[in-house]
């Protein structure tokens, strides 16, 4: 005769073995998901609520955790469609020559979707807490008054720009050969995108127009937004762009 502890502790080792793979199968499953998509939502470079009172903490949480994230998912989403149509360029180079998406439907997905990711990262990482904001460095001060005339100036014809872009879009600071310039772009395109936008260059200052991006806080005084905006403006990542 068997002994009955034996049977019952090879059932409960059987038991335990079964439910330890069936707990990993959904985890093997999410990581060849994860593996799968080419891009995931970086995080944001500060705490939600560091730019406060200038952005406010729900709207970071919304904008980068919803709207960033939406960006990514779709691009994902459309990348995995149709794998072959895209090649494997890094996204900027995408970005910078869309032409090369052999598909019409899938290129205006990249433009939209992956404009809007390499548009968001750039922006997350162009913001600084108030007390970190600091100044442009020497090369780019000098910089900025030669195309502009003086810091304030420069800041005057930004801001500018950034209110009267109409609807939803960006406005930048940029290099053209070495020389400084603001330009505007509707939606989620940016200025590498050659043939797309009117004017190219490389980008080195960005800010969201977006409603989405001030309205839970400014509702709609784009212009109050744009003032605040200067409070937290990552001028060490801005100098480093412009010295590269």
């Amino acid at each position: 005769m068997k002994n009955s502890s034996n049977i019952d502790r090879r059932h409960f080792v059987k038991l335990g073995t079964l439910a330890a793979s069936a707990t990993l199968l959904p985890s093997a499953s999410r990581a060849a998901e994860t593996a799968a998509a080419p891009y995931s939502l970086p995080p944001l470079p500060f705490a939600a609520e560091a730019l406060e009172p200038h952005i406010d903490a729900k709207t970071m949480e919304i904008h980068h955790g919803k709207h960033h994230q939406a960006y990514i998912t779709n691009l994902n989403t459309a990348l995995a469609a149709a794998p072959q149509k895209v090649g494997g360029q890094p996204l900027q180079s995408l970005l910078a020559d869309l032409s090369s998406v052999s598909d019409e439907a899938l290129r205006t997905t990249v433009r939209n979707n992956g404009g809007g990711h390499w548009n968001h990262d750039f922006f997350w990482k162009s913001l600084s807490p108030a007390d970190k904001s600091g100044k442009p460095s020497a090369e780019l001060a000098k910089a900025i008054d030669a195309a502009f005339g003086s810091f304030d100036e420069f800041k005057k014809a930004f801001a500018a720009s950034a209110t009267k872009n109409f609807g939803s879009g960006w406005t930048w600071l940029v290099s053209q050969d070495g020389k400084l310039k603001i330009t505007s772009t509707p939606n989620q395109d940016n200025p590498l995108m050659k043939g797309v936008v009117k004017e190219n260059g490389t980008p080195l200052l960005g800010l969201d127009t977006w409603e989405h991006a001030y309205y839970l806080h400014y509702q709609n005084r784009r212009p109050d937004y744009i003032a605040a905006f200067w409070n937290v403006v990552n001028w060490q990542a801005v100098s480093g762009r412009f010295k590269a």
